[in-house]
């Protein structure tokens, strides 16, 4: 699957003052751990976060901290809850030999008969929880919908991805196609005309008959 890679810079100083040391020169306090790895406190630049963070894709990382590079995944994230800024990050170090848990976006393809009769497509679920061995896992999760229906939804269930486990709930909805409210609105209109043209004919009917 797509990967990105990010230089760090490690570092010994940690705590409040040195953290806020670190955003003041426009760079994240980070650190990496997990599989067999000591914890390694780096830092890296915040503008380096933005095509790992602000895209719907996922990514694993090719983390570099002063040489020393290893893969790793974005495991958790915190922002400024005002700015929004990027406070501190957290990455797992990962090993090729065992499974990797992950949250895989999905990608619709195809053309739905639903839709095409006036409905709606909604997608229900954007990304699904997967796990896999690094070299299983597909940049994203294919959802077809060319046999999708009015009403008809595709389920978790449905889907199926070589090598790879899907952890959402089976049932779960990934994309619906549902009646839209001008559709309906043509519905009730049409069905309230066909009632009146059918009134209209069996009272010309009784008129007739009475003759």
């Amino acid at each position: 699957m797509k990967t990105i890679a990010i230089k760090g810079d490690s570092r010994t100083s940690v705590g409040k003052s040195a953290n806020k040391a670190v955003r003041k020169n426009g760079q994240v306090p980070c650190v990496v751990y997990g599989s067999g790895t000591d914890n390694i406190n780096f830092t890296v630049y915040e503008a380096d976060f933005q095509h790992l963070v602000y895209t719907p894709n996922t990514y694993l990382v090719r983390l570099d901290i002063d040489g020393n590079q290893m893969m790793a995944k974005l495991h958790d994230i915190q922002f400024h809850p005002v700015s929004e800024a990027i406070l501190h990050a957290d990455f797992y170090a990962l090993d090729l030999d065992n499974p990797v848990e992950l949250a895989l976006p999905i990608r619709v393809v195809g053309n739905s008969p639903g839709v095409r009769a006036g409905g709606k497509l909604q997608v229900k679920i954007r990304k699904l929880r997967v796990r896999g061995l690094i070299q299983d896992l597909p940049d994203d999760i294919e959802v077809n919908i060319d046999a999708l229906e009015i009403g008809k939804s595709v389920r978790v269930r449905e889907l199926s991805v070589p090598n790879v486990e899907l952890l959402d709930t089976p049932e779960n909805s990934v994309v619906s196609v549902v009646v839209t409210r001008a559709a309906r609105s043509a519905a009730d209109a049409a069905g309230d005309e066909a009632e009146g043209e059918t009134e209209e004919g069996t009272e010309e009917g009784t008129e007739e008959a009475a003759e």
